[in-house]
């Protein structure tokens, strides 16, 4: 480079000044420029290198690592196969196009016009070579990496031992065999094509190939490769036409019947399978004709070969099917088409094990006169929870938050446990951590101090207070009650989304109580050791978080705790399984435990129709809280098995996944692709057995199926007149499906209770009731799975949830009483409508909540009764039941008020303004039911006021409204007098 100097005056007096280099600085430029790029990419190396070995850290943290091992070797194998196979595929096909090149020394006009093009990339044949080859092998093989799945379930299958009706092969072959046969034909055409198009491009460029040249179009050389690759592709289509024939076992098609049609119709089996045959003998003529032309060196026959084989598919494969369906199905479709509805009826049954539903006739009406037998045996039939476990999670979080920083999921859940010897359904949720509600977010709070959340909550399902709150039997902080001693911080929950670093020098806070913070230091073995510096460096990239790098709160001992919600971390270690959309806790063996119901599915089970999860389970409920929602939700699927229970520890993060489907080929198939992941049956305990139920999502797939496949009869199912619809959910506006519930009950075929899944169904579109359908939900029982439908007559019409709903906003009382509750800046909430087969008839149950008159969450101030042509809107259920059978029942018992007697306040401003707001409350009560108006609206307003001043009290004092800073057990307990507790909040009436 040339060096450009001038001269400066010297300012030290001499006539010139020294040399100033431009030069210099650039080569200073272009070591800057390498510096930074080197730098770059080693910042890229070990981003990358972040990523892999904090996901390998993980794994190994759960004792996961070969799920993680398994999975990485598998797509690094089909990388490196397959995107070998490609690069080599073009590789050699443009090197033997080269080679087979014609001498140049006579060159027609078009090649001289090429020559600069073949001069150009002359010097750099090789890399050009080199770079091809690479670019479609690295397409190629991460392609066949996504494909893992597939090779797993191909080379670890085992049968099913049941055979498809039409080709007498084992179903495993189109779960297992088929797809992984359907991708080789898929990657067999893709490399011929690339191979092609590469040849003939090369063939081209050096004189092989002429477009507008005199004489021959293509050397003999030329037309014999590309003959052969043609030959390749034809013999090709010769086996996905073999293929195409056992596909049509699980092919959909739109079919009147149902819209996810799945297997042969009559038009396939008697046209489409032997067009497929015909087509299939062709293609393979036509492929040996293209392997002749190395002989024979001309294309004319394989030409008209290939023409014949096009014009052939046109009329075997389309117009002569098209020509059956309308001449020979359409005018008989009913003989025609009954014996494949006939095998579709049966595959769909058995692949979504509803194949064992009971059907049962069912009168709809009571024939019973005696009233007092029949209020008697409402209790024994059904043990009733009025408590919603989708309402009231605002009244557990206003009366069992204790603390800002804790907080209930929006939707709760529904087990079961015993008291006294006696089951009980219960509604809990766990008070888990709330960042939002932290005194001040910064980086120390959010990840070090503020970890966990503490503490389970539960109460009865079938009882309420007289206040409308719920009678818990486990609250306070620390929670205590009838669940006994368990470990209660809980790191892992559904609302813990975010990564905390525990066990090292900062504390946890713990929990808070009248004498001050409680804290803590993680005492687990899960998360991953921060001790090391590369995997401080590590996390600090992969969370984009450099404070983890050099932080003085990360030492020795310290763990960062990541993928803390139960279905993240048993999807991440094992992700063959479906995930339920509802997690549930349970206090088992001294531990909070997550139970997460999985699911195996595949879409290859021949005749079976399919369905979209994501739409089959969907309703009210998925609808407003995307966390309910299935995982996968759009996989379509023609086989489902709840093969897998799971559970996570909600201290230490444990995954457990226990075989639960014994008889699950798919399962077994996953399980001797990851031996050692999944335990035995035999290894689930007792305690944890009675916690286990029947899966929503399941259940709800099952109940789309029956809405068509509860018919048994081909013709009845062809004729559609026997289909039913989930109705939509009658409490709510929304549109969406009405939720199954969770329900002790008995069906009539049941010598007592069993905890069960329930849901209703209508006729395609009517708003009259078509059938009940229940599941045993009870994990312990024998009966557990067993589908009970309870089918109406079509002859009479019995009110459905929609109609019964709109009777009781309809009749006067009940609508003038609703007004009244609505008063002021009140809202009427509807619990769930559960429905009670009884006697013959249909008992309809639903609690109503208030929420308002200075409340900011819901209480239960009535409960709504519907049987036969009774109603009854009554404050309690007792009384509800008592009013629409006119009598009472014979073994009614005192409510469960609660389990200790209520805390004083310790404060005797907020006493006083409860005790004010009880007197209200209590007045207001005796005006309505005086139907005093004005009264009534008198004490409410004096209960808005005292509410407000309990409020204000409370926000001085520092302490959530309803409960002292020890928790509220005073809120679902008698005071020792027998009356209300004035401790509680009161309701708006």
């Amino acid at each position: 480079m040339r060096t450009l100097a001038f001269q400066m005056p010297d300012r030290g007096g001499g006539p010139t000044g020294p040399r100033i280099r431009v030069g210099r600085p650039s080569r200073r430029v272009r070591t800057l420029l390498m510096t930074l790029g080197v730098l770059a990419v080693l910042g890229m190396a070990f981003t990358m290198f972040a990523g892999f070995w904090t996901d390998w850290l993980w794994y190994r943290s759960v004792h996961y690592s070969s799920v993680f091992t398994t999975t990485l070797w598998t797509k690094i194998g089909l990388f490196f196969v397959f995107g070998l196979l490609m690069a080599l595929a073009v590789g050699v096909n443009i090197w033997l196009a080269h080679r087979l090149r014609p001498p140049l020394s006579a060159m027609s006009m078009e090649q001289q016009s090429l020559d600069r093009y073949r001069m150009g990339i002359a010097p750099y044949k090789r890399w050009l070579l080199l770079a091809i080859t690479s670019l479609v092998g690295l397409i190629a093989g991460a392609s066949a990496s996504s494909q893992w799945r597939t090779w797993l379930m191909w080379v670890n299958g085992v049968p099913f031992h049941q055979k498809d009706p039409q080709f007498h092969l084992d179903v495993s072959f189109y779960a297992f065999d088929l797809p992984w046969y359907r991708f080789l034909l898929g990657f067999g055409f893709a490399a011929t094509i690339l191979a092609l198009i590469a040849a003939a491009l090369t063939h081209y460029l050096y004189g092989g190939l002429r477009i507008t040249s005199p004489g021959a179009r293509a050397t003999a050389a030329a037309t014999g490769h590309l003959s052969v690759l043609l030959g390749v592709f034809v013999a090709l289509k010769a086996v996905a036409y073999w293929l195409d024939r056992y596909g049509l076992a699980v092919k959909s098609s739109d079919f009147k019947a149902t819209d996810n049609w799945t297997g042969l119709r009559y038009v396939d089996a008697n046209a489409y399978l032997p067009a497929k045959t015909i087509l299939f003998c062709i293609a393979v003529i036509c492929a040996l004709l293209f392997f002749a032309t190395l002989w024979r060196r001309t294309w004319q026959l394989p030409v008209i070969g290939f023409g014949l084989m096009v014009l052939s598919a046109i009329l075997i494969g389309g117009l002569y099917p098209a020509i059956v369906q309308k001449f020979q199905v359409q005018p008989n479709e009913q003989a025609k088409e009954a014996p494949y509805v006939q095998k579709n009826l049966k595959a769909t049954r058995e692949a979504y094990g509803i194949d064992g539903t009971k059907v049962s006739d069912y009168s709809g009406t009571s024939k019973t006169q005696d009233k007092a037998t029949l209020r008697d045996d409402v209790d024994s039939t059904a043990s009733i929870r009025i408590l919603d476990p989708n309402i009231v999670s605002p009244t557990f979080q206003q009366l069992q938050q204790i603390r800002n920083y804790y907080a209930f999921p929006t939707n709760l859940d529904v087990d079961r446990y015993t008291k006294d010897g006696k089951v009980q359904d219960t509604v809990i949720g766990l008070r888990e951590l709330n960042l939002n509600g932290i005194p001040k977010n910064n980086w120390i709070n959010d990840h070090f101090r503020y970890t966990h959340g503490y503490g389970v909550v539960a109460a009865k399902g079938t009882a309420a207070d007289p206040n409308g709150q719920p009678v818990f039997t486990e609250s306070d902080l620390p929670s205590r009650g009838d669940l006994g001693t368990y470990e209660q911080q809980v790191y892992y929950g559904e609302k813990t989304t975010t990564y905390s670093i525990v066990g090292g020098p900062q504390k946890e806070i713990d929990y808070s109580d009248d004498s001050g913070e409680k804290t803590t230091s993680y005492r687990g073995k899960s998360g991953v050791n921060l001790a090391n510096p590369i995997n401080r460096a590590a996390y600090a990239v992969a969370f984009s978080e450099p404070q983890i790098l050099y932080s003085g709160a990360i030492g020795e001992g310290s763990r960062i705790l990541y993928n803390r919600t139960p279905k993240e971390r048993v999807e991440a270690v094992a992700p063959w399984l479906t995930i339920d959309g509802d997690a549930y806790p349970a206090v088992v063996d001294g531990r909070i435990q997550w139970i997460v119901d999985a699911y195996t599915t595949t879409n290859g089970y021949p005749y079976a129709s399919r369905t979209t999860l994501g739409d089959t389970t969907a309703d009210s409920l998925t609808a407003t809280n995307n966390s309910r929602a299935v995982v996968a939700q759009q996989n379509q699927v023609n086989y489902i098995r709840n093969s897998v229970k799971a559970t996570v520890d909600a201290y230490t993060g444990e995954v457990k996944l226990y075989q639960w489907d014994t008889q699950d080929p798919v399962l077994k198939t996953w399980m001797k692709a990851f031996p050692g992941t999944v335990e035995p049956k035999s290894a689930i305990s007792k305690s944890l057995l009675a916690h286990l139920r029947y899966p929503q999502d399941l259940f709800k797939v099952q109940r789309e199926l029956l809405t068509r496949y509860h018919v048994t009869n081909p013709t009845t199912f062809l004729t559609g007149s026997e289909v039913w619809q989930v109705p939509d959910d009658p409490t709510n506006k929304s549109g969406n499906a009405v939720p199954p519930y969770y329900l002790s009950m008995k069906m009539p075929d049941q010598a007592s209770q069993a905890f069960s899944l329930t849901t209703t169904f209508t006729p395609n579109g009517r708003d009259n009731l078509s059938a009940f359908m229940s599941v045993d939900a009870q994990a312990d029982s024998s009966d557990y799975g067993k589908i009970r439908i309870l089918k109406l007559p079509t002859s009479t019409t019995v009110d459905g949830p929609k109609q019964v709903q709109s009777q009781f906003n309809s009749e006067q009382d009940i609508a003038e009483s609703i007004k009244l509750l609505k008063g002021g800046d009140s809202d009427i909430e509807y619990g769930n409508l559960l429905t009670v087969p009884l006697d013959g008839g249909l008992l309809y149950v639903e609690p109503v909540y208030v929420r308002g008159g200075g409340l900011k969450y819901p209480l239960l101030r009535k409960v709504l009764v519907s049987y036969g042509d009774k109603t009854a809107f009554e404050d309690t259920l007792d009384q509800a039941l008592n009013k629409v059978f006119g009598a009472e029942s014979s073994t009614t018992t005192p409510p469960d008020q609660g389990t200790t007697k209520p805390p004083a306040t310790g404060n005797p401003t907020v006493q006083q303004a409860l005790d004010d707001a009880q007197k209200a409350f209590d007045a207001g009560q005796t005006a309505l039911k005086k139907g005093d108006w004005k009264a009534y609206g008198e004490a409410q307003k004096d209960l808005e006021d005292a509410l407000k001043r309990a409020e204000e009290a409370q926000s001085k004092a520092g302490k959530p409204a309803g409960g002292s800073g020890g928790g509220n057990k005073s809120s679902s307990s008698p005071s020792p007098s027998g009356s209300p507790s004035p401790s509680g909040s009161p309701g708006s009436g």
